[in-house]
Order: structure tokens, then C-alpha cells, then sequence
């Protein structure tokens, strides 16, 4: 075998010896060699993007966030119409939004390339029109669930595989009829949270899980501290955390979730202002929540916790205006690492 070393590689993580790899090669189901890329000190950073909402009138902007810092959000592109209410979820190339109102409901899902600043692109439909739903994802899928349709509320889950373009495909069903639900995954289950159901009391407390690479209905999870709806949720690889929402009344509850167990919530902390129908967008650290509606006022408030930790929120900064009913997602959050 050639000496490797003749002819050292120079880059970032490189040394005298020649360039070294953080973590494990792999080899993917095609066959070909994947090195894993950055080091250690890289983990934990990342980019979140948040997609539309409403400042009283529907936005088509895009807006990111560099989410191991703190600043305020800085303008990245829009989004092909002016939408509220939707389902954003990503890879960690790719950030897809899902579904809407403009104001009439919708089932586009467009996409944007992450780490550059541009107008999304069509990507494809979803298998029903949709507001008020949920998006979670792996590197792979991206998923779906409940959500008004046209003319009521659904339990449908549906999903795409990310890398690709082309309209979603059946996955299974919640156990509840559903929308103004929250949700959050590790790289193996997606956690549905709360919601408003079609009954009496018209919140839930409803904790359900699926298993991303496997299609099939939601298995009950365990039940939150109370009945929300207009929540948001964040998570690392292991904790869920779900954040705010109407209970009735705007709330800054905070509660976690160890995702790959199951069983109920446990208090976490609260957040800096009362609030839901924000975006939530994480890294492996860090979990945002970022705009929103405390019952009279549109808000611009970002703040951030520690998701290994417990305790209160604290600033992060401000998005370009105040927004709520929108969606966020990072190339580095939970389903990813």
C-alpha cells in the first residue's frame, strides 16, 4: 500500500502528521466513504432558519439565526408566497417549510439550502392541505402531523425524504384528531405534544411517539404537567423540551421530556415572557424560542435555555419585526446528532 502520508492533506484539523478525522468513517448504504467533518469545539454551533408568520399581515420572509451566540435575527431570503401557520423541520443541509394559510390553506412544501442566504424553492405538496400542524425530522425524513385541514382537524402523519425532491407519502396516524400541536425528535423517534383536540375541553395533554425510519401509527408517550395547546418544542439527541402555549391562558411553562423512554413531564423552567404560536429552532446545546402571542400582543422576544439543564429562559435578542404563527428549525437540532 502507497504511504499515505507522502503527500500530507493541510486543513482544519490538521497537524505536523498530517490531517485527522473527529469520530469515526463510515460507509453509507451505497457503498460510498463518508469522513466525518469538524471537531469537537465545532459541536453545538449551528444556523436556524424561521419561515413566514404574522405581524398582522401574513410575511414571506425568512429570517436566521447563528444559535451558539446571541444577536438578533438577520434577514435570509423569502419564501416563494406569504404564509402563516406552518410546519418547518430539516437536515442538516436542507430546512423544508411545509403547508399554511395565504390566507387559504395550503399543502406546498418549499425548501432552502441552509448555510446560504436565498428565496426558497418548490419542493412539492404534502398529501393534505394544512395549518396548524407539526414538523420533525431525521437526516433522512422529515415528518408531519395533524393540523387543520380543509374542513376540520386531522390525526394524518405524513413525510418526505429530505435529500430529495416530490410530494409526501402516508406515514401512519396520532391517536388524537388534532392541530396546535408541538413537536420534537431524536435521530431515531419524533415526540408529538399537545394540541387542540375536536372535544369538550378543546386542549390536550397527549404525549405520542413514532419511530422515524419506520412508517406506522403514534404510540401513546405519557401525558404532560396540563392540557396545551399553541405550544412550541426543541430537543438534543435524549430531551424534549416543550415551552409556553395556551393552558387556557398564555403560559411560560416549561416542561422536558427524556424522548428515547417514555412516561410524563417534569418541570423545567419558564420563559421570559408568557406566549405560544412562537418558533423553536435548537443545536445540541441550545433550545430558542423566538416570537409568538401572549393573548393581546404579536411579540419579536427571543430567548434560549441550556436543554441539558433546568431553569429559566434568557434573552437571546430580537427577530426583524414581531411574528407569530411561525415556524423554525436549525441543521443542527436533535434529530441530527
Amino acid at each position: 500500500m502507497a504511504n499515505l502520508r507522502a503527500n500530507k492533506i493541510v486543513g482544519i484539523g490538521s497537524t505536523d502528521a498530517g490531517l485527522t478525522f473527529d469520530g469515526p468513517i463510515s460507509l453509507n448504504t451505497q457503498g460510498y466513504m463518508y469522513f466525518p467533518t469538524g471537531n469537537t469545539t465545532d459541536r453545538g454551533r449551528g444556523r436556524g432558519i424561521i419561515g413566514g408568520g404574522t405581524d398582522g399581515s401574513l410575511l414571506k420572509t425568512i429570517q436566521y439565526l447563528e444559535i451558539q451566540s446571541t444577536g438578533n435575527a438577520i434577514d435570509f431570503g423569502d419564501l416563494t408566497t406569504a404564509t402563516s401557520l406552518t410546519a418547518t423541520f430539516a437536515s442538516s443541509t436542507r430546512g423544508l417549510i411545509a403547508g399554511g394559510t395565504t390566507p387559504s390553506r395550503v399543502n406546498t412544501i418549499e425548501f432552502v439550502t441552509i448555510a446560504t442566504t436565498s428565496n426558497a424553492t418548490n419542493f412539492g405538496d404534502l398529501t393534505r392541505i394544512a395549518m396548524y400542524h407539526a414538523g420533525l425530522s431525521n437526516q433522512v425524513r422529515g415528518i408531519t402531523g395533524g393540523g387543520a385541514v380543509t374542513p376540520a382537524r386531522t390525526n394524518i402523519i405524513d413525510f418526505v425524504t429530505i435529500a430529495s425532491a416530490g410530494d409526501a407519502q402516508d406515514f401512519g396516524d396520532l391517536t388524537e384528531i388534532k392541530m396546535e400541536l408541538a413537536a420534537a425528535s431524536s435521530p431515531t423517534r419524533g415526540l408529538f405534544m399537545g394540541g387542540a383536540n375536536p372535544g369538550v375541553i378543546n386542549r390536550s395533554n397527549v404525549v405520542e411517539y413514532v419511530t422515524i425510519a419506520t412508517a406506522g401509527n403514534a404510540t401513546d408517550f405519557g401525558d404532560m404537567t396540563a392540557t396545551y395547546k399553541g405550544g412550541a418544542a426543541v430537543s438534543n439527541n435524549t430531551r424534549a423540551i416543550h415551552a409556553g402555549g395556551n393552558e387556557p391562558g398564555f403560559v411560560t411553562d416549561m416542561e422536558y421530556f427524556t424522548i428515547a423512554s417514555t412516561g410524563g413531564g417534569t418541570d423545567f423552567g419558564d420563559l421570559t415572557d408568557a406566549r405560544g404560536y412562537q418558533a423553536s429552532l435548537s443545536n445540541s446545546v441550545r433550545g430558542l424560542n423566538a416570537g409568538g402571542y401572549d393573548g393581546s400582543n404579536a411579540l419579536n422576544t427571543i430567548d434560549f435555555v441550556i436543554i441539558t439543564t433546568t431553569g429559566n429562559a434568557q434573552d437571546f435578542g430580537d427577530l426583524l419585526s414581531i411574528n407569530y404563527g411561525t415556524s423554525g428549525s436549525s441543521d443542527s437540532h436533535g434529530g441530527l446528532s
